[in-house]
Parts: C-alpha cells; sequence; structure tokens
C-alpha cells in the first residue's frame, strides 16, 4: 500500500509539472502568435515608418485576442502619425505610450476607450489628438501639458467637466467638446493666452453658462453651443472682434425675443442685438447716460455706423452666392443608388447629389476646383480617414448605380491616369511607387494617393460604386475612375461622399463641398475667364458667353435606397446646407 500510494504521489506530481509545462509552452506561443499577427507593426519598425495606421474589424479582433494593442507599437519612438480607430475591444492606452515623443497626430477615434493615461503630457510635438466616440469620463489634467496642441477632439463621450489649464495649450486652434454631459467652462478658460482659438463646438451638452469673460478670445471665428442649457448670451460675445457664426438653437433663452433671433437669424444681426443690449444695461446703471454736446456726438457716430453698414450690406448683396434645389419630383431624369447590405461593416455611409450650373471650362475654373477637393480631403475629411469624396460626369454615368463590397481580386477599375487593374494590382503598384518614391527623395512620408494606402490596412473587402453596366466607376478612399473623369466640358457633375463615421459626416462634408463649388462657380463668373485656355483641342480662346456667367447651382437630390427599395437618405433634405452663411441663399 506504502509502495502505491508513493506511485501515485509521484505520478499526480508527474501530471501537474506536465500541465504547468503546457500552460507555459502554450503561453509562450501564443505571444509568438500575437506577434505574428501585428505585421504592420513589424514593417513600420523595419522601414523605420512615421505613419501607422490600424482600424477595422481584423484589427479589433487581433485587440479582442491579445487583450490588448501589442506592447511592440510603443517602441515605434520614429512614429509622427499614429491611428487606432473603429476597435470596440480597445479600452485602454498603455502609459507606455509616453515612449512615443515624435508623435504629432494622435486619432484614437470610435473604440471603447474608459480612459487615457496621464503619461499623454509626455508627448510634447502632439499637435492633433483625437478621442472622439469612446466612453471617457474624465481627460487626463496632463492634456494641459501639450504645449503645441492645436486641435483638440473630444466629442461623443460622457466628459462632465473639463481639465483645468488648456489655458496652458496656446496653439490651440480647434476644439469639439460636442455630444458630453459638460455643465460648464473652467474659469482659466476665458484666457487671452488663447489668442489662436478660432473654432469651438460645444453643442448637445449640458452647458448653463457662458461668461462674459468670452470676450477675452480674440480669434473666435465659430462658436456652436446649440442645444444645451444656457438662460442667457453674454453681450460681451459681441465683442469678439472675428467672430462669424454663432449656434445657440436649442437652448431656452429667458429673453425670448433673442430666442427667436437665434432661431432664425443671421450670426451679424443677433450680434448686433447683443450689443445694443450691452449699451442698455450700461445705460440703466448710470455708465453711459448721453447729455448736451456727448449726446448729439454719439448720434452722430451712430448714423456713420448706420451708413457703413448699410454698404456693407450692398457689397454682401453683390457678393450673394444662391444654390437652387430641385426636388426629385421635378427632375427630368432621377438617378438613384441602392446600397447593398455588406457595406455595412466596410464603409457604411453614403450620400449623392447632382450639380448643375458648374462652368469648368473658362481658364483655370476646372484646376480651382480640383484643389479646392483637394483641400477639403487633407482638412475637413481628415485626409480620408474621415470621409473620403468623388466627382463624376454625369453623362457618362450609366443608371442604375449600386454602393456595394467586392473582393480586393475581383474588384477591377480604371484608375484615373492608369489602365484597368485589380484592387490588388493597384495597390501593389502604389506600394512600390511609394517606395520608389522614398528611396529617390529619402524621406518617409509620401504624397498623392500613396499616403491613403494604409486606411486599407487589414480589410478583406474594399467598397465600390458600381455603374448599371457593371464597372466599378468609385473606390473609396482611393480614387475613381477614368471612365467617369470630370473636365473643362462637364456641364453636370454627380459627387459621391462616403464614409466610415457616420451620416451626419457625409452631410457635413457635402454642404462644404457645395458651398466651396458656389464660391467658385462665382469667382469665374466674376473675372470671365476665357474659355478654352489650358485644353488641347479646344480651338480658339474665346471670351465666356453670357450665358456662363451666371454663379447659381442648381443641386438635384439623389436617393439612396436600400436593397428592398426602401429610402435611406435624401440629399439634400430641408435640414441640410442650413448653416448660417452669410452670403449663401439656398431657394427650395
Amino acid at each position: 500500500m506504502d509502495n502505491r500510494l508513493f506511485y501515485f504521489e509521484n505520478l499526480e506530481t508527474e501530471v501537474v509539472h506536465f500541465v504547468v509545462t503546457t500552460l507555459e509552452l502554450r503561453l509562450v506561443c501564443g505571444s509568438m502568435d500575437n506577434m505574428e499577427k501585428w505585421p504592420e507593426i513589424e514593417k513600420a519598425a523595419t522601414e523605420k515608418r512615421r505613419e501607422l495606421v490600424l482600424q477595422g474589424p481584423a484589427i479589433d479582433q487581433r485587440i479582442s485576442s491579445n487583450g490588448g494593442l501589442s506592447s511592440s507599437i510603443y517602441s515605434l519612438t520614429l512614429l509622427n502619425y499614429l491611428e487606432v480607430s473603429q476597435c470596440p475591444s480597445l479600452t485602454e492606452i498603455h502609459e507606455n505610450i509616453k515612449h512615443l515623443t515624435n508623435l504629432q497626430s494622435l486619432i484614437l477615434c470610435r473604440n471603447k476607450l474608459a480612459s487615457i493615461p496621464n503619461a499623454i503630457g509626455h508627448l510634447k510635438s502632439l499637435k492633433v489628438l483625437d478621442l472622439s466616440v469612446n466612453n471617457l469620463r474624465v481627460l487626463p489634467e496632463a492634456i494641459a501639458e501639450l504645449r503645441d496642441l492645436n486641435t483638440l477632439n473630444v466629442s461623443c463621450n460622457s466628459l462632465e467637466v473639463l481639465p483645468e489649464g488648456l489655458s496652458q495649450c496656446t496653439k490651440l486652434s480647434t476644439i469639439n467638446i460636442s455630444k458630453n454631459h459638460i455643465t460648464g467652462f473652467p474659469v482659466d478658460f476665458y484666457s487671452e493666452r488663447l489668442d489662436l482659438l478660432s473654432t469651438l463646438v460645444a453643442s448637445d451638452n449640458s452647458i448653463e453658462e457662458l461668461s462674459g469673460d468670452i470676450h477675452k478670445l480674440a480669434a473666435l471665428k465659430v462658436l456652436d453651443v446649440s442645444n444645451n442649457k444656457l438662460r442667457e448670451i453674454p453681450s460681451d460675445l459681441s465683442d469678439c472682434p472675428k467672430l462669424k457664426d454663432i449656434n445657440f438653437k436649442g437652448n431656452k433663452l429667458s429673453d425670448k425675443r433673442l430666442e427667436k433671433m437665434v432661431n432664425g437669424c443671421q450670426t451679424k444681426s443677433i450680434l448686433d442685438y447683443l450689443r445694443g443690449k450691452g449699451k442698455g444695461r450700461q445705460g440703466e446703471d448710470g455708465g453711459c447716460v448721453d447729455s448736451g454736446r456727448n449726446a448729439d456726438k454719439r448720434k452722430r457716430q451712430q448714423k456713420r455706423k448706420e451708413k457703413v453698414v448699410d454698404e456693407q450690406d450692398e457689397v454682401e448683396e453683390l457678393n450673394k452666392m444662391v444654390v437652387r434645389v430641385l426636388h426629385i419630383s421635378n427632375a427630368p431624369t432621377v438617378l438613384t443608388v441602392k446600397v447593398s447590405t455588406e457595406v455595412k461593416d466596410v464603409r457604411p455611409y453614403l450620400v449623392c447629389c447632382v450639380v448643375r450650373g458648374m462652368n469648368l471650362k473658362p481658364g483655370n475654373a476646372l484646376k480651382r476646383f480640383l484643389v479646392a477637393q483637394t483641400k477639403l480631403h487633407d482638412d475637413l475629411c481628415g485626409k480620408r480617414t474621415i470621409a473620403t469624396i468623388a466627382t463624376h460626369d454625369v453623362q457618362l454615368l450609366k443608371g442604375p448605380l449600386v454602393y456595394d463590397v467586392k473582393p480586393p481580386t475581383q474588384l477591377k477599375i480604371v484608375p484615373l491616369g492608369r489602365r484597368e487593374m485589380t484592387a490588388v494590382e493597384l495597390i501593389r503598384h502604389l506600394q512600390l511607387e511609394a517606395d520608389e518614391l522614398r528611396k529617390q527623395k529619402k524621406r518617409q512620408n509620401v504624397t498623392g494617393l500613396h499616403k491613403y494606402l494604409q486606411l486599407l490596412q487589414g480589410k478583406e473587402l474594399y467598397p465600390c460604386l458600381v455603374d448599371g453596366e457593371g464597372h466599378v466607376i468609385s473606390f473609396p478612399p482611393i480614387t475613381n475612375s477614368e471612365k467617369t473623369k470630370i473636365k473643362k466640358t462637364t456641364k453636370e457633375l454627380f459627387l459621391e461622399v462616403t464614409s466610415a463615421i457616420s451620416l451626419q459626416t457625409c452631410k457635413d462634408v457635402m454642404d462644404a463641398l457645395i458651398v466651396k463649388m458656389a464660391e467658385l462657380n462665382k469667382l469665374t463668373a466674376e473675372h470671365q475667364e476665357e474659355v478654352g485656355s489650358g485644353e488641347e483641342g479646344d480651338g480658339p480662346q474665346q471670351p465666356a458667353a453670357s450665358s456662363e456667367t451666371s454663379s447659381e447651382l442648381i443641386i438635384q437630390q439623389v436617393r439612396t435606397l436600400d436593397e428592398d427599395g426602401n429610402l435611406k437618405v435624401v440629399y439634400p433634405s430641408k435640414t441640410d446646407l442650413s448653416k448660417d452663411i452669410s452670403n449663401l441663399t439656398v431657394i427650395w
């Protein structure tokens, strides 16, 4: 019995030893597997890259399996652009992020981050910080240490307060804190030190008061505090010298006249009213009591101001841009876009419209439009990470159109300026070109389409817009087709905006594009540039005909439908193109 007992005890020990050894081996192998599953990080390290983008379901699956981001990402000390987005399994960032001291842009949007480590304060070169659409309840105080920060986006979280010390970030130009639970701004926020802050978006919060010290934000141009709990608007706001666009809609103001004005009047009228209220209060307090010569002097000054205002109104009237919306029921031919259900996991959001009256023929009109589109891609579209614009010649479109997805090997397109190829071939060509450019120019960053390649990493299906003949005419966010390319002779444009962020993002970008087109068209009409310059085969140059000098744009609505034919969205709708742009008139 003793021998058998000894045998079983030994056997038990051996089994435990075997299990522990096996477990350790699995852990080691698991770590090796996880390392092998992050080829983007390995490639960035090997090629000493400055940019890294990790996004989408494939990356999210790895994060879930790994219990977070691979620790090797924090060794990429050369990075100046890092994006990890659309990964619901990402709930935290390790404090080792402090090692990425060369970062200038950190994009961590559309995850499930519950906190950001204070170590972020070590990123002294950071200029852009995007933490939007997460689960953040607080922001680290160390954000105030980011003295080069230019853009801060913390929208769509659960924040109740902003950290003290933001006034120390003296280079801040844009702050977006919309869709949180913020009740007010820190005392030090209203500071002359923020003399570059031009855009403040704080809509959809619980803000109860704006301090009169807001006038200290001398560079403020755009202020959106719509849908808050404001009862008063300080008259001092009228002392912001550059303020052009304000939005106070959705606040229950105690001054009912002012409440009506903010829901229907332009910025200038609201500021004039606030300016008048300020003077009225001063008079009641005895600080501005007019008498004798002072009263006469004030009357003369007021008349001069009114004359200047009248002259400005005349100039504004001359500069007025007109956009006329053509309803679907009044359109002779209607283009519709059917959206496949498969796009919901790839790039689900799309809006489209048709534009007539855009005169691209004279002089550099086409070039100016393409440059403006590129600028929108770089700025508002966040280098195509937020949204992508594509333009087509309506005369070259074959409907009906379908927004679909295809495997990279099956997606065939004639990219702008190239022969027909599959998406796989195009990406390979662009990658080779990018590598060659790096060698030739001896630098890490690349330009053109090459800088968007990383946006497709890890995706098994690619989005595309397909015409009625089965041809792919658009492959966002990379390129659209040579077959539908716009030219100087294009009279009608089909515009599309796609995004993985939200439908409203698409609409905002489309709004901005149409406003820019109206501006450019007016510029072309006013200059009456010569027709045909710079285009082979146009024949002799001629002055633009009078019929082409009208700057009015006609926007024809386009329906987007699901596979069963149900309406998903129509653009533009009554809520679109509604921003307070003083010299834009929209006729429905």
